[in-house]
């Protein structure tokens, strides 16, 4: 496995990550999947804002995505300017193996470059594996919304974490 700035070549495997957690799990509370050009313009986006959307890829399989994660504002108000809220999604298939802790990491050396201080972490609440991952990652639970989503006609809690950067 090698950790890379993700490329056009990549929106693919990205696209397919997404749409799989779209359709089965809880982890991203949208219903609707999306298509190439939806990620192509989220990676133009990010990258215009000097924001890094990183992959963890295999190499002995023509560096198929296992998984990726990125960040962007917080909040679009002046006075959040120097916290960010990051994404990691891994491939069902690639979970388990340190990629979704390596990919975060990778994170926080762009974001302090950029001024920031503070990652944000919003993970539905019952996702154990994420929530212990952060907590790994130095993460600290800062707020618990309980009930403020839905997803296959579930109410969803979501857990607010944080890590000084």
């Amino acid at each position: 496995m090698r950790l890379r700035h993700a490329q056009e070549r990549d929106l693919v495997g990205i696209l397919d990550i997404y749409n799989r957690a779209v359709l089965t799990s809880t982890a991203i509370w949208n219903d609707t999947l999306v298509d190439l050009a939806n990620r192509r313009a989220w990676l133009i986006d990010r990258v215009s804002k000097r924001y890094p959307v990183m992959v963890a890829v295999d190499e002995n399989a023509d560096d198929a995505v296992l998984g990726y994660a990125s960040f962007g504002d917080f909040r679009p108000f002046d006075g959040y300017r120097i916290s960010v809220e990051h994404s990691v999604y891994v491939a069902e298939e690639a979970r388990g193996q340190g990629i979704g802790g390596q990919l975060v990491e990778t994170l926080f050396e762009p974001a302090r470059a950029l001024g920031k201080k503070v990652m944000i972490g919003a993970i539905t609440g019952g996702n154990a594996p994420s929530l212990a991952l952060h907590r790994r990652l130095g993460f600290e639970e800062s707020g618990h919304l309980r009930g403020i989503g839905t997803k296959f006609g579930e109410r969803l809690d979501l857990v607010l974490v944080q890590k000084e950067l």
